[in-house]
């Protein structure tokens, strides 16, 4: 990876309008958040509803929400995490399709889907020549961004899911495992032994089982134990607080511009 950030340009004259928002403490808190959020939100919708009309259900939400968000013309703090909701609970049901539907160990989903986050990282690069989110902007730099980011959703489910009960950890001590993950590449990167970029998307994909195992650890019943506040409460507690955040960014109106990581 390079931490060139060489911008791609659609055409002679044409106005750069990066449609992702600028990466700060705030960023990550939101993120994370959805990552709970949308594990509770899969959970609960599978065992309310019928689990394919469920699945079928979020596919939709989710085709909804990214075509919004390709179409705008400039990011927009409310339609971007929107759409990173939708993709938070359906990356969760694709995970558990593969486990619970189809019977496939979380060691095995977990290896796919770091194979399948490499080729579209591989893919990405290729063609543009960077991984920076610094260049994405309409059309194609934007589809392997969220293309990468559905990925990594995916990927970050099952290996909590494989931490928490195929290796027994529990999702608190999960939690707290990834916890400290997280703050791997963030050292790295401000010791300059890890350029941003890569240092960007480790901790972009370790902030999912981050945040999927404390909000299990609350919803799953004390049996399991956790606390057993259940998946619909907890994901509507989660909800109103990444509504308050994200209505609090579109306040501030605060700019897509660079940012510390990424």
């Amino acid at each position: 990876m390079t931490v060139d950030d060489r911008i791609w340009r659609p055409a002679a004259g044409a106005r750069l309008v990066v449609k992702v928002p600028q990466v700060t403490a705030l960023f990550w808190t939101i993120k994370v958040l959805t990552t709970g959020m949308g594990e509770t939100a899969s959970d609960f919708l599978a065992r309310t509803i019928d689990p394919p009309v469920a699945v079928a259900a979020g596919a939709a939400a989710l085709a909804v929400s990214l075509v919004l968000q390709l179409r705008a013309r400039r990011y927009r703090t409310g339609i971007y995490w929107l759409a990173v909701v939708m993709v938070s609970v359906f990356g969760t049901m694709a995970a558990d399709v593969l486990h619970v539907g189809l019977g496939i160990p979380y060691a095995v989903s977990t290896t796919g889907f770091a194979i399948a986050l490499a080729v579209v990282l591989g893919a990405w690069y290729a063609v543009e020549r960077t991984l920076s989110i610094h260049t994405v902007t309409r059309g194609r730099p934007e589809l392997f961004y969220w293309a990468t980011v559905l990925v990594t959703f995916a990927l970050g489910t099952a290996a909590g899911d494989l931490t928490a009960t195929t290796l027994g950890w529990g999702y608190l001590t999960s939690g707290f495992v990834f916890a400290a993950a997280i703050c791997v590449p963030a050292l790295a990167f401000r010791a300059r032994r890890l350029n941003p970029i890569a240092a960007f998307w480790t901790a972009y994909v370790i902030t999912r089982p981050l945040g999927a195992s404390f909000a299990d650890w609350m919803g799953v019943p004390v049996a399991r134990h956790g606390l057993g506040w259940g998946t619909g409460p907890v994901t509507v507690a989660w909800a109103i607080v990444i509504v308050a955040l994200v209505a609090y960014l579109g306040l501030r109106r605060t700019p897509a511009t660079r940012s510390a990581i990424s």
